[in-house]
């Protein structure tokens, strides 16, 4: 939306962007943007809370009022419910107990997110009955292990083939790295009783799992790519800032 804002206002219409990479702003420099310090998905910050998603509006249509930009504004309040301190999950816990890690080099690792998708698999496929068999997984179309597999293949061996024609391998990273982070997360929804927040699930996954020191593994093989494409998406697009909370030393 960055981009097309540039195009929108070349044909005289004004625009407003919210953004939650601030990089991404400085980088596109559109004409009026809003940055907000929300997790990725809410641009309005908490759901269901109508008055500070009013605010969050507000501010970001306040910007219309600036004739000559850039403009990059940053919104003063983080998320209803958050605190940047907090790096617990204490309201929720869960259910399935991951087995515990063995050894840190990468064939390992590797190893061990592998026996983790196998003990996670039952849970998922219970979310996934929970929600009438809906899952937000499937952008890479490859099966939990496949993914596995083919980030380690990067992580380990710097293998840069997209399994798929027609898309580029750095999108096709992208994709394969959401898949496996959602399917994760769903797995974990799937002990009834209370739902976990947004925030609750990064905190487990980054802090308690061997998938996210795969992601880690997969981040820092990218930055050191020489394609720029895969550059900006280890850089940019597979850790969350916030994840720096919970990922323990190494």
């Amino acid at each position: 939306m960055s981009a097309l804002a540039h195009y929108f206002e070349r044909a005289g219409i004004p625009t407003v962007v919210t953004s939650l990479v601030r990089e991404h702003s400085e980088s596109i420099r559109p004409p009026r943007t809003l940055w907000t310090s929300f997790e990725l998905g809410r641009p309005l910050g908490a759901p269901g809370d109508a008055t500070f998603q009013r605010r969050v509006l507000l501010a970001a249509l306040g910007l219309l009022a600036e004739t000559a930009g850039p403009v990059l504004a940053d919104f003063p309040e983080d998320a209803p419910g958050v605190s940047t301190g907090d790096a617990g999950n204490a309201g929720w816990a869960c259910p399935v107990s991951l087995p515990k890690p063995e050894g840190s080099d990468p064939g390992s690792l590797v190893a061990q997110v592998a026996q983790e998708v196998r003990s996670l698999a039952p849970w998922h496929e219970r979310a996934r009955e929970r929600r009438g068999g809906r899952t937000t997984v499937g952008l890479s179309g490859l099966p939990p292990d496949g993914i596995v597999e083919f980030l380690a293949g990067y992580a380990e061996r710097g293998e840069e083939t997209s399994p798929r024609d027609g898309i580029a391998f750095s999108r096709f990273l992208k994709h394969a790295l959401d898949d496996l982070l959602a399917w994760y997360q769903e797995a974990a929804t799937a002990q009834p009783g209370a739902t976990p927040s947004g925030r609750e699930l990064a905190a487990w996954f980054w802090g308690e799992t061997r998938a996210s020191r795969l992601f880690l593994a997969v981040r820092d093989r990218g930055a050191a790519s020489e394609d720029p494409a895969i550059r900006l998406v280890a850089k940019l697009l597979l850790v969350p800032r916030s994840a720096s909370a919970w990922i323990p030393p190494a």
